[in-house]
């Protein structure tokens, strides 16, 4: 990755709908430059796909990002548990106070706390640590990646 696809990936990240052409000239290269750019940081992981950031709580559902603590020795059992709840909408293997967090989303508080007691009852979870979004605020920047 050189200087460049730093650049593309921080106008990607601050709108991922931005059109090709646009970042093509904002770079001074040719859409079909932009284009292959784009693809090689597609088929290296590098970009992993394009979604739409929502206000859960704007659109009337709730939201958490959950804390969940597994014996060591079960970390990829519960990883592969989490990833059929339909209610979690991303994972993130983590140091720090917890092992594994989670984006949950539900119709509401309640469905939430089903959906934490349905997690707590995983084989190797120690401990579901939730924290309820109560208010998204919106920066509408991406990180300095140049």
């Amino acid at each position: 990755m050189d200087d460049l696809d730093a650049v593309l990936l921080e106008k990607l990240i601050q709108n991922a709908r931005i059109p090709k052409t646009s970042l093509a000239r904002m770079l001074n290269l040719t859409e079909a430059a932009v284009r292959k750019r784009l693809k090689k940081l597609e088929d290296s992981g590098v970009i992993t796909g394009y979604r739409a950031l929502v206000d859960y709580q704007k659109a009337g559902l709730s939201s958490s990002l959950t804390g969940v603590d597994t014996d060591p020795e079960k970390l990829w059992s519960v990883i592969s548990q989490l990833k059929t709840v339909p209610e979690v909408r991303f994972l993130l293997l983590t140091t720090g106070d917890h092992t594994i967090m989670a984006e949950i989303v539900t119709e509401s508080v309640e469905k939430m706390e089903e959906t934490h007691r349905r997690i707590e009852a995983f084989e190797g979870v120690r401990r579901v640590c939730p924290a309820v979004v109560l208010k998204q605020i919106e920066l509408r920047r991406g990180p300095s990646l140049a």
